[in-house]
Order: structure tokens, then C-alpha cells, then sequence
């Protein structure tokens, strides 16, 4: 038994933020003056003879190997089948997403997986892409940016949640919005495989009815998001009358002025440079929530995801940032509403998205929406009594939701040669508590449910160079939890989302360039039962909760060159550390080590790349696998070169936009936001 972390040689992680930052703009600085001067600034390759194995990537002649560092998902040897459910290639897509038919297959089966595979090669953005059963969301992803040689990924998410949506026909609907012309030349070619297990070591039970809440376009060959805050994100759902236990599970992530809404700044700040930088409003915090008959039954306070673009694209090539790949979805026990649902009537359900207003003079309050847009789709997931003649009854809920409390506070200062404010310094500080408790009477008796959450937020920010530099130092921690009884069970899930950037903008003549540094983790313990798989299947552990160490730290910059002709660089080094465990408790320690993986990447080649692997269970194949493509093209097929003309030109990746948008400049103003100044260069 592996009980804790064995240590990492090679690169640690930097001493102070301040030498990140110290390094990126240094890095930036240096370059820029080497292109002004007309140097050959073309990148060495990194030696692989560093690395302590040899790391899993295509060679120079070949395509890319991107991927993104998660725990392995184990599965038994050999399926029970598999169907191929996709082969497409998404070019000019835009409103035109994939639309297919399956059909269950004839094996039994009681856990399900769906492996994406994608190439791509040219120039072209980070895109949204959103799959559906039907009007149900079942898998939220995005791209990686292609190269001139050309890229490729794959990956496999466990779909065992949804084995009652896979037992019924379905209309596939995939979603991903592209778009094709002389400049972005990136189609994105995709292989979707489902495999079917039965696998007699899994303990996972899924719900028996998933239900969505979702704009149910599919009956137009439609994809089925709200674009928050323009749609009102509502349903009107009738439940079963025997319901025992019932999650919502919500998908959301913000596009376009909403991408990077972590280094938002308050509303009143929005013009503290004047027309010179264009800053967003409404806080850097944000809140989804869930509303059931009006009522508020639970919030989400997302995991902040920076896409293959963002910030500078150098951070995300071959590693792409956490969660780019599987965009995972948060939860809310509603169990304790089940006496009020379980009438036979309809009730409804909406999912919100707001941020902060504030006066200027350090109050603020819950906005009640946001800038555009959000991305929403929810699932109610639900596991019947055994006897559908069952009726679950009990007591009315009882919330306690008092209002967040929060503190802001902003102060500007200086003057810059444009007039303009010289610097910006704030802070923005919420926490909250929310509960709700019932007394739910169902066919095995009566128990006192209860559902609450103890959330924390806290940004600190600062401006410099009249916009042109943002330091964002950010912290989301929370605490879900699900009781059942005395004793009956209890699902608890704890959370931590760090995040510091560094993000500074420079000109030099018609050239300009961006660099960055980053230090950013999410770690979550879990102990119970929940809608999802918690990833132990294929481990041998007797264990019933997890904890997920994951940090990424790094720096990158990126350089426009506009003669003698147009191109663009881009460089930069991450390096991440992953450990998944095996615990009892939320407060049980570090546990049982099941995996770890610290992989070091620059300049597009991954340097260092150490993994190991514990406690495998007996049917799970003794080869290391962990990257599957599926469906790769055996032929290369070349692309005219890589160069970019500016920042990114089209805002926003929306998996629904009304229709592509029809000029490619941006004002000069888009390109110094600071932090999301950066925004998905090619």
C-alpha cells in the first residue's frame, strides 16, 4: 500500500510568483527586441535525452500528441462491444452540428465509455464543442489549436452515469462550432467510439431516469444549450412519484466577455483606462444556481477552465489546461425537495448565473446576471423506489440561504501619458452558507435529508502600465454535503481552486507581444455516493471516497510579427503534477496513492514525463495504455504555414452562435485586457 506521494526529481516548482512573472516578462522583452532587430527567432528543440523515459509523442515529422493529464480511466481487457457513434469533419460548422442515430447494443452492459478522437492541422482556434443524447448534454469538450504539421488527441470519459440514456435510442447530436477561410484552415477531423463493459467489479449504480433541462432543440437537428443571460434557462418537469433519491447536475462555462471572467473587474472599474483597455464588468466572482419552483435549492461556484487559447496558447502545447478536454459538471443534492416533486405535477427548474453590481464606494450586491455569455445545461438524475406503485412523501423543505456576504474594494491611481488612470488595485471578497432539510417518507420509511454548502471566495488584482499588466490572485474553497438519516449514508465533496496569473502586454512599432505566468490547481475530496462514477473502478481498493491533487504552473509568451511578413510565435514551458488517491474520509489523510504523473513540457515537447501507477485490479490488462487514439489518418496531408496577423480575432466559441460573425478585425482596444488581453491566439 502506497500511502504517500513519492517525491519528484527534476524541475520543482518555482520559488515565488514573483520570479514567474520576473521570467515571462523578461522572456517577452527579450524576443520582442529580437524580432524589432530582425533576428531568426526560431525555437530550438528541447532534448529529449532530459527526460527520464521516453515521453509519448509523434515525432518531428508527424503529428502532435496533445493531451491533457488526468487519472487513467481502467477498464476490464476486452469490451463487451463497441460502436462507432461519429466519423465527421467539422469545417465551416457553425449551426451545423453532427447529427446521427444510436441504437443500444445487444450485450449486456453496466459500464460505458466513449472515447473522442481528433486531428487537426493548419491554423484555428480553441472550439466548444457539446454532445447530446437527444436534448440531454452528456459531454462538454473543446480543441486544441492545431499546428502546421498537425495535432492530435484522444480522449475517454466514462459515461457509466448515463447507462439508462444508452439503453434507449437516442439522435445524436454533436456540436462543434467552426469556422473555415484563407486564414484559419484548421478542420477538425473526429472518430467518437462508445465501448460497453460488463464489469462484475464495479459498485457504481446509476440513476434510473436522467432527465434534462435544456433549450430541447433537438427536433430541430439542434443543439440544446442557454446562452445566458439572453435565454431564460427553464424547464417544467413532471418526476416519477417514487423517487428515493434525486442530483441535479449543471454544465456551465463562460464564452466570449464571459471566458475569462476571473479577471473581471468590478462594474464601477470597467472604464479606469478609459477607451485605452477594455475591462469587463460584474466582479471576478461568479455564481450558478438552481432554482426549483422559484426557490433556491443549491449554487455552484465553477472551476475557473482556461481553454488551449487562453491566456497565451504557449502554456498548452502538447499539455493542455485542466479539465480543457472534459469539461466536468458540478452537483446539488435535491433529495430534501422530493415531498414537494413527487406530487405528479409539473415544477420548474432554472439555472442562473450572476456576479457582483457595486456602487463605487465599496458596497456590492448579487448583480442577477452577467456579461455575454454563459453556456448552460442541466440533469436531474434520479433512483426509483422498486415498487412503482410507491408514493414519496414527507415534510416541505425547509431553506436557509441568507445573502452572501461580500466585501469589494477598489483604488485607482496614477496618471499614465494618455490621461488615463496609471494603475488599478482591488479586491473582491464572498462567502456563503446554504441549506435545506426535509423529512422524506418513501417505501423504505421516513429519514431527515438535508443538503447544504459552505462556500469561499476570495480575488485580489492589480493593474499596472495604464491596463497593460494584470496580476490576479484568486481562491475558491467550499464544502458539499448530503445526509441521509442517522446513519442511512452521506455524500461529502471539499474543493480548492487556486489560481494566480500574470499577464503583460508590449508594443514595439506594428509588433506587439503578450507574456504570462500562471499558478493554478484544483483539489477535491469526495466520500459517498453521488451521480458519477468517482474513478476507483479498475483500482483495487475497497475505499469509497477519492482525492484529487492537481496543479499546473508556468510561463509563456507570445509575439506578433506584422513585417516583412505576417507571422506569429509563440513559446513556453508547463509543468504539472497529478496525484489521484483512495480515501475513507474527508479529513482521512493522504490516503492510499493510486496514481501520480509530473510531466514537464516547452516549447511544444514534452521534457519530462514520470507516471506511476498503483493497485490495479485483477481484470484490468497489465499494459499501460493510457492514450488511445482512434480513427488517426495514416497519411499526412500539408497546410500552408503558421502565422498569425493579431490576437484573436473571433471572440467567444459559443456552440450555438447565430451565425458566424462577419468581419475578423478586432479594435486595437480588444488587444490590451490584460489577463484576457490574450484571449485564444493561434
Amino acid at each position: 500500500m502506497h500511502k504517500h506521494r513519492p517525491p519528484s526529481p527534476g524541475p520543482q516548482w518555482p520559488r515565488s510568483r514573483a520570479a514567474l512573472a520576473l521570467t515571462a516578462r523578461l522572456a517577452s522583452v527579450l524576443l520582442l527586441a529580437a524580432l524589432t532587430l530582425g533576428l531568426d527567432l526560431r525555437l530550438p528543440t528541447a532534448s529529449a535525452a532530459a527526460a527520464p523515459r521516453q515521453p509519448r509523442a509523434a515525432s518531428a515529422a508527424a503529428q502532435l500528441l496533445v493531451l491533457e493529464a488526468d487519472p487513467p480511466l481502467l477498464a476490464p481487457a476486452q469490451p463487451a462491444c463497441q460502436q462507432t457513434l461519429m466519423v465527421h469533419v467539422f469545417a465551416y460548422s457553425y449551426g451545423d452540428p453532427f447529427v446521427g442515430t444510436y441504437v443500444p447494443p445487444a450485450c449486456d452492459f453496466n459500464r460505458v465509455t466513449l472515447n473522442l478522437t481528433v486531428t487537426s492541422r493548419g491554423r484555428q482556434f480553441d472550439r466548444l464543442a457539446l454532445m447530446y443524447f437527444n436534448d440531454t448534454e452528456i459531454f462538454r469538450t473543446s480543441t486544441a489549436e492545431p499546428t502546421t504539421n498537425g495535432i492530435v488527441w484522444t480522449y475517454t470519459k466514462d459515461m457509466s452515469a448515463l447507462a439508462p440514456l444508452f439503453r434507449e435510442p437516442q439522435k445524436i447530436i454533436f456540436d462543434l462550432g467552426n469556422l473555415i477561410d484563407d486564414t484559419y484552415t484548421g478542420s477538425f477531423n473526429t472518430t467518437l467510439t462508445a465501448s460497453f463493459y460488463a464489469d462484475p467489479e464495479s459498485s457504481f449504480t446509476p440513476a434510473d431516469v436522467v432527465l434534462p433541462v435544456s433549450a430541447r432543440r433537438s427536433s430541430a437537428d439542434a443543439a440544446s444549450a442557454f446562452n445566458l443571460p439572453a435565454a431564460n434557462a427553464t424547464n417544467a418537469l413532471s418526476l416519477p412519484r417514487n423517487v428515493d433519491r434525486a442530483i441535479f447536475s449543471i454544465s456551465a462555462n463562460g464564452q466570449s466577455a464571459e471566458e475569462f471572467w476571473w479577471a473581471n473587474v468590478l462594474s464601477s472599474d470597467v472604464l479606469a483606462f478609459g477607451s485605452v483597455t477594455t475591462l469587463y464588468g460584474y466582479s471576478p466572482w461568479r455564481e450558478v444556481q438552481l432554482y426549483i419552483d422559484g426557490a433556491l435549492a443549491g449554487v455552484v461556484w465553477p472551476f475557473p477552465i482556461i481553454f488551449t487559447g487562453g491566456v497565451a496558447p504557449g502554456f498548452w502545447r502538447p499539455i493542455v489546461g485542466i479539465d480543457a478536454f472534459d469539461l466536468k459538471e458540478d452537483q446539488i443534492d435535491i433529495t430534501p425537495w422530493l415531498p414537494l416533486l413527487c406530487d405528479g405535477l409539473d415544477h420548474s427548474f432554472e439555472i442562473r448565473v450572476t456576479g457582483l453590481n457595486d456602487t463605487g464606494t465599496g458596497e456590492a450586491t448579487q448583480s442577477g446576471t452577467v456579461g455575454s455569455y454563459w453556456v448552460v445545461t442541466g440533469k436531474l438524475f434520479l433512483w426509483l423506489a422498486s415498487d412503482a406503485s410507491a408514493i414519496t412523501t414527507g415534510t416541505a423543505p425547509t431553506v436557509i440561504a441568507p445573502a452572501p456576504n461580500i466585501a469589494v474594494s477598489s483604488v485607482a491611481g496614477g496618471t499614465s501619458t494618455n490621461g488615463t488612470n496609471a494603475t488599478l488595485d482591488y479586491s473582491v471578497a464572498v462567502s456563503r452558507h446554504f441549506s435545506v432539510s426535509s423529512t422524506v417518507v418513501t417505501s423504505a420509511g421516513a429519514s431527515n435529508v438535508s443538503w447544504t454548502q459552505t462556500l469561499a471566495f476570495s480575488n485580489t488584482g492589480n493593474f499596472s502600465d495604464a491596463g497593460n499588466v494584470q496580476i490576479t490572485n484568486q481562491k475558491t474553497t467550499g464544502l458539499d454535503r448530503a445526509a441521509f438519516g442517522q446513519s442511512s449514508g452521506i455524500f461529502e465533496r471539499t474543493y480548492s481552486y487556486p489560481l494566480w496569473a500574470y499577464t503583460g502586454y508590449a508594443t514595439s512599432g506594428s509588433n506587439y507581444s503578450i507574456d504570462a505566468a500562471l499558478d493554478r490547481g484544483k483539489y477535491i475530496s469526495t466520500v459517498g455516493t453521488s451521480a458519477f462514477p468517482l474513478g476507483l473502478e479498475g483500482y483495487n481498493t475497497s475505499a469509497t471516497g477519492t482525492v484529487l491533487e492537481d496543479r499546473q504552473n508556468g510561463t509563456a509568451t507570445y509575439l506578433s510579427v506584422s513585417s516583412p511578413s505576417s507571422q506569429s510565435f509563440s513559446a513556453g514551458t508547463t509543468e504539472q503534477d497529478v496525484a489521484f488517491s483512495a480515501v475513507d474520509e474527508i479529513e482521512g489523510g493522504d490516503g492510499e496513492l493510486l496514481y501520480h504523473r509530473h510531466i514537464v513540457a516547452t516549447n511544444g515537447t514534452v521534457v519530462r514525463d514520470e507516471e506511476e501507477l498503483y493497485g490495479r485490479a485483477d481484470n484490468v490488462p497489465t499494459e499501460e495504455s493510457l492514450v488511445k487514439p482512434v480513427g488517426v489518418p495514416q497519411e499526412e496531408v500539408l497546410v500552408n504555414g503558421y502565422g498569425a496577423k493579431s490576437v484573436k480575432d473571433v471572440l467567444g466559441r459559443g456552440p450555438r452562435a447565430a451565425s458566424p460573425p462577419s468581419s475578423l478585425a478586432v479594435p486595437a482596444t480588444e488587444l490590451k485586457r490584460g489577463a484576457a488581453g490574450s484571449k485564444g491566439q493561434g
